[in-house]
């Protein structure tokens, strides 16, 4: 441990280089005064979180605020996007890990959302880590070199550089500020403005951010205001940073205009983050069995609450001159099956046509080789324009009962679903004990967001006792029996060391108390740590 005035440090398990580099005096001293100043309003967001679910629980309903409503009939738009944040048409997400940032900043897509949140383990030394990775990505000397010598460098045009905090509800054990833990939001935009904002204006670009998890405009004011501060801090001129919110939760989605008014200086768009959105309607509905929904397989973007949800983001952010960029295509190309590969391309391609028909300006997608299939559609769309801001659909009208309607037309909860559900936590879960938060699985790049989906369906259906569609119903015995044979079956074909006994057993706790678990990131925290 080491002391910085109120700021406590542990280096313990840091490679010094890193550490050195990343944790400066200045640094943690700027880091201390964002935590002094908006950590008290985070906890009383939190808080707040809190009495709404208890109010959900109760049967409310959420709706959009007669006391914004002024906002929404306004006549305001965000500020313009600067230059290199006005072409979004293909983003490319995943972690700050070094070889992985080379792939996505030199593969074509137009910005690289360098990930500290949902694809990334929390671990101390990857936290510190990726802050070293993205000091060197600003700076354009990010390099790295394969255990068999293969050598990896920064191409001559890269993808415009966007990184994405953790979210408002997690903590930074690592760094005491009056014997209290930081906040990984603070921490993490902390480090990365403070030791890059300059350099990157310097190269003509800027301080670019993706804000995950808000559930509405009074966390977007909170990050606004600590926008203002830190670039008084360092003399830069407010306007500065921009941010992206992921419009990822329910009850952000009755709250999107309000969230751009409140970042309209700093604002550059909103984005569809279509799993962690259907985790969220889960979590916030969870106790009401009408909200129960099927397998996960069955919850597409044509069904009414997703298709209503992305429609209303399209042309929210196009009435405020806001960038509207669609949500993942996670699928991972198998060169071994070209069969798999070209089936699974055209679910991708059909994907990013619907949402280029309904006015996005751009996508997201989690591996290299779907950058020209994305690319191409939106090509196709939007010719030589940057973007289709201009396209303001006025025939959309989505009422608030459309964002509520959970009905999936067919749909049905299988045991292969229950099966699928327990297996992609489990290998999730234990690929994020060991330190990685991309972990591919069939195919498909999982996240914590479609863990959140698995553990969270596997909680409703067993409070509910859903009947599965071969007629049995969901219980404890179902669960175990199936949570026994998938860890099993996973522990023999990983052969060597893991922590599968350490997945399963967080897994129990997410999925058996009586109490849902906010995020198995907090959860999973604690082994982590």
């Amino acid at each position: 441990m080491s002391t910085h005035g109120s700021v406590v440090v542990d280096r313990a398990s840091l490679p010094t280089e890193a550490a050195d580099r990343v944790l400066t005096p200045d640094a943690l001293e700027f880091l201390s005064t964002l935590e002094h100043e908006f950590g008290g309003r985070r906890r009383e967001l939190l808080a707040a979180r809190e009495d709404r679910q208890a109010e959900i629980a109760s049967g409310a309903r959420p709706g959009f605020s007669g006391e914004t409503a002024g906002v929404r009939q306004g006549d305001w738009r965000v500020a313009p996007a600067p230059p290199d944040l006005n072409d979004r048409r293909v983003e490319i997400t995943g972690p700050a890990e070094r070889k992985m940032m080379i792939n996505a900043l030199n593969s074509g897509a137009k910005v690289f959302m360098a990930d500290l949140e949902d694809s990334l383990s929390p671990t101390w030394s990857n936290i510190v880590e990726g802050q070293a990775n993205l000091m060197d990505a600003a700076r354009r000397s990010l390099t790295f070199t394969s255990p068999e010598g293969k050598q990896y460098a920064l191409g001559s045009t890269i993808a415009t550089l966007v990184v994405r905090p953790r979210g408002w509800h997690l903590p930074e054990r690592h760094l005491l500020i009056d014997g209290q833990p930081m906040s990984g939001s603070l921490a993490d935009f902390g480090l990365y403005f403070f030791h890059n904002a300059a350099e990157l204006l310097r190269r003509g670009s800027g301080p670019y951010f993706y804000l995950a998890k808000l559930e509405g405009h009074r966390e977007a004011r909170l990050w606004n205001d600590v926008f203002v501060m830190a670039q008084e801090a360092l003399g830069l001129p407010r306007g500065t940073i921009r941010a992206t919110v992921l419009i990822e939760t329910i009850l952000a989605a009755f709250e999107m205009e309000e969230i751009l008014f409140e970042l309209r200086e700093h604002a550059a768009g909103l984005n569809a983050g279509r799993w962690d959105y259907i985790f969220s309607a889960i979590k916030k509905f969870r106790h009401d069995p009408a909200f129960v929904l099927p397998d996960r397989s069955q919850v597409t973007m044509s069904v009414p609450f997703m298709a209503a949800y992305s429609q209303l983001l399209a042309q929210t952010c196009h009435r405020r001159g806001a960038h509207a960029i669609g949500g993942m295509a996670a699928f991972i190309p198998n060169r071994r099956d070209a069969e798999v590969t070209e089936r699974a391309l055209v679910k991708v391609r059909e994907d990013k046509e619907r949402e280029a028909r309904q006015g996005f300006d751009g996508t997201w997608v989690a591996h290299p080789d779907l950058v020209p299939v994305a690319q191409e559609v939106f090509d196709r769309v939007l010719g030589t324009r940057p973007n289709q801001k201009d396209a303001v659909r006025e025939d959309v009208a989505v009422e608030g009962s459309e964002l509520l309607d959970l009905r999936v037309p067919g749909g049905q909860v299988t045991m292969a679903g229950v099966q699928t559900n327990v297996r992609v936590a489990l290998q999730y879960l234990e690929g994020w004990l060991r330190g990685t938060g991309a972990v591919a699985i069939n195919n498909l790049m999982e996240d914590a967001a479609t863990a959140e989906i698995s553990r969270a369906q596997l909680w409703q259906w067993l409070k509910h006792g859903v009947k599965l569609a071969d007629s049995t119903r969901m219980s404890l015995e179902l669960y175990r029996s199936v949570r026994n044979a998938e860890l099993t079956a996973l522990e023999k074909y990983s052969g060597g060391e893991n922590r599968y006994a350490d997945a399963a057993r967080l897994l129990d706790l997410l999925v058996e108390d009586d109490d849902f678990t906010d995020f198995l990131t907090l959860a999973g925290y604690e082994y982590l740590t």
